[in-house]
């Protein structure tokens, strides 16, 4: 079984990476960020705390 449900729209960097995941069904944006052995992910937030979210296509 696939899982589809999140989809990798930017990415940066090879050894040092940042990328921004979009979860297809809510629309959430996260910010994943690697360096080494090190990694972390966060969701994406406005000017008022908020998550960003794009329009969800499937």
């Amino acid at each position: 079984m696939a899982n589809d449900r999140f989809e990798k729209i930017y990415t940066q960097g090879i050894l040092t990476t940042t990328e921004i995941w979009v979860d297809t069904e809510t629309g959430v944006q996260y910010m994943w960020h690697h360096d080494g052995y090190a990694g972390g992910l966060t969701p994406l937030l406005d000017r008022e705390g908020k998550p960003v979210i794009s329009s969800v296509q499937k």
